[in-house]
């Protein structure tokens, strides 16, 4: 099943150095305000949703801080989706396997998972709801052709990043979310 993904460290290593390669590039691009130069503001988290042991860089999520203006850059991440506790990859494989399900199957999900089902409930609104009025995937929906069916986010989605190697279509769908992992994304039309 796919949820093997959640269980290989290599998988949740080399999300780390994608993100520390966004990171590095946005500390090289400085201040999107000031163009000041950005001094390393990380701060922690509590990541959940991986069936293995997480490297230590899990425990902090990279962002700067301008020397000049003091204004934070949060680069995007491949990591994280948003403020989540639950990790990126864990939200979207939960929610796309949960389409469809029956109550007492998406139970055993979430206990496999460990995650609530109020929990998964609440993703799931925020995929077929949330998810598609913000500004990043009105932009973007016009890139799938046949168009995404938003009914059954976000495995329709997912489905659209098919590659041999179960890791690089995972990597492919969470860069193409990395947009919506940063505060500093402006991801909404009323600016939250």
């Amino acid at each position: 099943m796919c949820q093997s993904i959640l269980q290989s460290t290599a998988f949740f290593s080399l999300l780390v150095g994608i993100d520390q390669d966004l990171a590095a590039e946005a500390c090289t691009r400085g201040c999107r305000c000031c163009g000041g130069r950005l001094h390393r503001a990380c701060y922690p988290r509590k990541p959940r949703g991986a069936l293995c042991p997480l490297d230590p860089a899990y425990r902090r999520r990279w962002s700067f801080c301008c020397a000049r203006c003091r204004r934070r850059t949060t680069p995007d991440s491949v990591r994280f989706l948003g403020r989540r506790v639950y990790l990126g990859v864990a939200v979207t494989l939960a929610c796309a396997l949960t389409s469809g399900l029956s109550l007492r199957r998406a139970g055993v999900l979430t206990t496999q998972l460990h995650v609530p089902l109020r929990t998964l409930q609440r993703w799931r609104r925020w995929w077929l709801v949330d998810f598609v009025e913000t500004r990043f995937w009105r932009g973007q929906q016009a890139l799938f052709m046949p168009p995404v069916a938003a009914c059954r986010l976000p495995e329709s989605l997912r489905s659209r990043f098919q590659s041999a190697d179960q890791s690089a279509a995972w990597c492919d769908l969470l860069r193409f979310l990395a947009p919506l992992t940063s505060g500093t994304a402006n991801t909404f039309d009323d600016g939250q």
